[in-house]
């Protein structure tokens, strides 16, 4: 049970990573390019698209962090674990309290300050994802052996 979990983590931390660096590359960066007539109906097209792309995963991610804590794997150093679990605390921290507020903004029509906040904010979760996944596959590979 505990290495299904810690590999359910591990698949939903490797998907969220590289769903974050297309977000951070490509989707925001090119939001500026869409054109003031239209940004407002393709932002809210992106919202209602990327919510179940990313939700359940961010959902399975969080949820399987809490399991590895409360049943550690043996093989792995709780202090890492910890460390681990505060990584996607910061994710959904910085979700919630920098990227929800500008997409916010951005839903009434492209603001370029937003937008500017948006792209380099979004640096704290795609740089904790990336540290995520490291890590995290170092938990599997260590509990496999």
């Amino acid at each position: 049970m505990n290495k299904l979990i810690l590999l359910a983590n591990f698949a939903s931390t490797l998907y969220m990573t590289g769903v974050i660096w297309l977000i951070q590359l490509v989707q925001y960066p090119f939001f500026s390019k869409i054109g003031a007539g239209s940004f407002a109906e393709y932002h809210a097209a992106h919202t209602i698209w990327i919510t179940p792309v990313v939700a359940p995963w961010m959902i399975l991610e969080l949820v399987t962090s809490f399991f590895i804590i409360v049943y550690p794997p043996t093989e792995i150093d709780a202090k890492l674990l910890y460390v681990g679990l505060i990584l996607t605390l910061i994710v959904w921290a910085s979700t919630f309290f920098l990227q929800v507020p500008m997409h916010e903004k951005l839903g009434g029509g492209f603001d370029a300050n937003a937008h500017t906040f948006l792209v380099n904010s979004n640096w704290v979760r795609t740089i904790a994802w990336s540290l995520r996944s490291l890590l995290v596959g170092w938990f599997v590979w260590k509990s496999m052996r």
